[in-house]
């Protein structure tokens, strides 16, 4: 793969995990991709990857792609709320990477979620409950809180919640990834086309 093709790989990754807060938190649990959901999930656990293409592993990243494409494109197809967490995801990856402290600590939980994947599944509530006070004690802190919108029957769930905050730490991982493979906010503006062609022909 290409740089651009994996750098669109990663961006696509943050893409699919804010799609899917979307899904849930307007619709429920029932509405979201769960094969997109545990991807995002996966990608969490992958921290020392042998090449960034094994982060999201076989996940189908399709969905991811396809934002991609609505978001950055040109027609008139754009999510307020999904822009929304796409800046706010940016925003606290570049304040996690300039706080050492934050990523030891990171570091350290993910190591003790690790050790529970022998005896729970990721989509099990024990995983996604201690994957989502990560991102509640760690990420959240380290800027301006991410406001999530959707139907409130939907977010006074709790399994809703767990979801939702361990989708936002997946999509921060995949913003980590994004940003070693060279991926900068200025070009979603001046190589829009360029992201959304390989968007495009990867899905």
């Amino acid at each position: 793969m290409t740089t651009l093709e994996l750098r669109t790989m990663a961006f696509a990754g943050i893409c699919q995990a804010i799609d899917q807060v979307r899904n849930i938190a307007r619709y429920g649990s029932a509405e979201a991709d769960d094969d997109a959901v545990r991807g995002s999930i996966n990608s969490i656990i992958v921290t020392d990857p042998d090449r960034p293409q094994d982060v999201f592993g076989d996940t189908d990243l399709s969905n991811g792609y396809d934002v991609i494409v609505e978001q950055l494109g040109d027609g008139a197809k754009k999510d307020v709320d999904l822009t929304r967490y796409l800046v706010g995801v940016l925003a606290l990856e570049r304040k996690l990477s300039a706080k050492p402290a934050a990523l030891s600590m990171l570091a350290e939980r993910l190591s003790q979620v690790k050790r529970q994947q022998h005896h729970y599944d990721v989509m099990e509530e024990q995983i996604l409950s201690n994957l989502a006070s990560v991102y509640s004690d760690v990420i959240s802190p380290l800027g301006n809180r991410i406001q999530v919108v959707g139907t409130p029957a939907q977010l006074q769930q709790k399994t809703n919640q767990y979801k939702i905050r361990t989708l936002l730490l997946a999509a921060v991982r995949s913003a980590v990834l994004w940003r070693q493979l060279g991926g900068k906010r200025r070009q979603l503006v001046l190589s829009r086309k360029a992201i959304v062609a390989t968007a495009q022909q990867a899905k």
